[in-house]
């Protein structure tokens, strides 16, 4: 098979010839159709954080959840059948064992970091192997629309959020973040989900402009000034009805009064979940009134992704038309041509944009 090979940090990609991956227990070898690329992907570790990993001698650059097509059994599910699409979940759920979360990314801890050596290549190439738990499948696609199911990888994320607040529709939500890919596939999400608004609270009033000139006029746009007393006002003024939940996306780089600015917009009654990146490099820490809180029967939760269960809902909702993955641009290169994949992907990087690994 063909790879994508990370000889060291910082240092451009190179396509190798190598065996394909062995089929060994509870694991699924599989042909890989589509991979996307994210922006933070960028080979410089000025832009890019170190992900903790094996040596990256023959380890190939780690990515985003393919779709990919299955291609061999070992001890797996008797309803799986050769050739159909899976997506790749990014972790492995076990509640008493967080480490082993985000396998091919964080990791986090010793059994993370077990099974990261196990896994300890990513999905850059013409076929990989992952845990049989992580493969979901979607069904049958064209091999033409692989390159539109890598939204999947935008999307699942923050459906993951929505279905922890328990959002419905008719409800108004706000998305503090939202000129980022996640914040944006959000506000695209709670659409489809029939929310009644979404309020997209971000400080790049051009990109806030473009979110609502493409998914239409239930997206009220509220730039933010920098002073948290005015920016509480003009987020609970752009919403009708009062804001029913609110989803935060900011980066790591983001002021954590941003995030309680959004928080503290949302009624009485209402929820916050945090998915974002605030405080994960240091400054100051997110500080909420405790009476505030209490009085008004605020639930604020944490979530980190998504359960299993929302692979086979979300595709429910890419079937039947109700969520409309061609909102997103994509652009398709070959394997071969994977280092102008990555140049694309940090240089285009934003909300409805795919940047696609063909094998």
């Amino acid at each position: 098979m063909k790879a994508a090979i990370l000889p060291a940090f910082g240092q451009p990609l190179e396509i190798h010839t190598k065996p394909d991956p062995p089929n060994r227990h509870r694991r699924s070898p599989r042909r890989s159709s589509r991979s996307p690329n994210l922006p933070l992907h960028q080979r410089s570790p000025k832009r890019c954080p170190q992900i903790p990993a094996p040596s990256p001698r023959n380890a190939r650059l780690r990515r985003h959840r393919p779709c990919d097509r299955y291609r061999a059994r070992r001890n797996d599910p008797a309803a799986w059948r050769l050739g159909i699409l899976r997506p790749n979940r990014a972790q492995q759920r076990q509640p008493l064992q967080p480490g082993h979360r985000a396998a091919g990314w964080s990791a986090r801890g010793p059994g993370g970091q077990k099974i990261q050596a196990y896994h300890r290549d990513g999905t850059f190439a013409s076929r990989v192997r992952v845990p049989t738990e992580n493969a979901i499948p979607i069904g049958e696609i064209e091999d033409a629309e692989a390159g539109h199911w890598c939204a999947l990888a935008a999307l699942l994320i923050p459906y993951g959020g929505l279905l922890a607040m328990e959002f419905r529709a008719g409800e108004t939500l706000l998305v503090s973040g939202a000129t980022g890919p996640l914040g944006g596939a959000t506000v695209l999400l709670a659409l489809a989900m029939g929310a009644r608004e979404v309020i997209a609270v971000g400080r790049n009033e051009g990109k806030l402009a473009q979110l609502r000139e493409r998914l239409g006029p239930r997206v009220v746009p509220v730039k933010l000034s920098g002073d948290s007393e005015k920016d509480i006002a003009a987020m609970k003024a752009a919403a009708a009805g009062g804001i029913d939940a609110v989803l935060d996306f900011l980066p790591p780089a983001a002021s954590a009064t941003v995030a309680r600015s959004a928080i503290m917009a949302v009624r009485p009654y209402g929820r916050v979940v945090l998915m974002g990146g605030v405080g994960m490099l240091g400054g100051e820490e997110l500080q909420l009134p405790y009476p505030w809180i209490m009085r008004n029967l605020i639930t604020i939760k944490g979530q980190w992704m998504y359960e299993p269960s929302a692979v086979r809902t979300i595709v429910g909702m890419i079937r039947s038309g109700q969520l409309d993955i061609s909102a997103f641009d994509v652009t398709e290169f070959s394997l071969e041509n994977i280092n102008e994949a990555v140049d694309h992907a940090a240089e285009t990087g934003g909300p409805f944009k795919l940047t696609i690994a063909r094998p």
